[in-house]
């Protein structure tokens, strides 16, 4: 049984990564989107690299993320482009840091403001991560609409933007991911009924969080990555 923690006890997590264990969320951000290019890759097969990609990334630490895998799938030689939602001036401290990246690399990137001209065969969701409370704003619900209306699979980071992992409920409007990759522990929301047509396939990811951690916080579990840094949960 792998067990589920809820968005403080994940705050938590993140707190003691980088305050106690002086794990910075640059790797971890590294490692997650790393694992987020990996899993878009099998999911893909042999055909991943004639596929057109759209990475939707928000300005916070999962548009990181995103950005971090835009990267890799670009380096594995797949057709990546990727949309700031809202605007670059708005990015945090972290994710600025993957976006001069991406512009070095004269990576593709799109007009947050026009939809994409050509209709993508997967478009990965890093929009909101798990600290979204209520519905989301109305620059990224724009996103999610168009996302969601364009009947393709949508595979999102840690959750899909728009779901509150602490009740599983989603907002107005939510992503409708084909699967799921959350990171470290699936958040308690993730799994619930209202959550599922939302979730879709969940898996998890390693972000290198070390069982010491989790032991401080009263959870014990056995290793979870022995055989994958990406484990399947439903």
């Amino acid at each position: 049984m792998i067990p589920t923690v809820t968005t403080k006890q994940m705050q938590e997590v993140d707190r003691l990564m980088i305050e106690e264990y002086s794990i910075l969320l640059i790797q971890m951000m590294e490692n997650a989107g790393r694992n987020l290019a990996e899993l878009a890759i099998r999911q893909g097969g042999k055909d991943f690299r004639d596929r057109e990609i759209v990475v939707l990334c928000g300005v916070g630490n999962n548009g990181g993320g995103g950005m971090v895998a835009a990267r890799h799938l670009h380096n594995r030689g797949a057709r990546v482009s990727v949309l700031l939602v809202p605007e670059e001036h708005r990015l945090k401290e972290i994710p600025v840091q993957q976006w001069k990246i991406l512009k070095k690399m004269n990576l593709p990137s799109l007009d947050g403001t026009s939809y994409p001209a050509e209709k993508p065969a997967l478009i990965i969701d890093a929009m909101i991560g798990y600290g979204l409370r209520g519905n989301p704003r109305p620059q990224v619900a724009k996103w999610i609409e168009w996302a969601n209306g364009i009947e393709v699979p949508i595979l999102a980071l840690d959750t899909p933007s728009g779901l509150d992992t602490s009740t599983g409920v989603p907002g107005e409007p939510c992503i409708r991911a084909a699967a799921t990759l959350t990171l470290a522990l699936p958040k308690i929301g993730l799994v619930a009924p209202l959550a599922k047509p939302y979730v879709g396939e969940l898996y998890l990811a390693d972000i290198s969080v070390p069982p010491e951690l989790y032991q401080r916080l009263g959870i014990e579990i056995e290793p979870l990555f022995a055989s994958d840094s990406i484990v399947r949960l439903n």
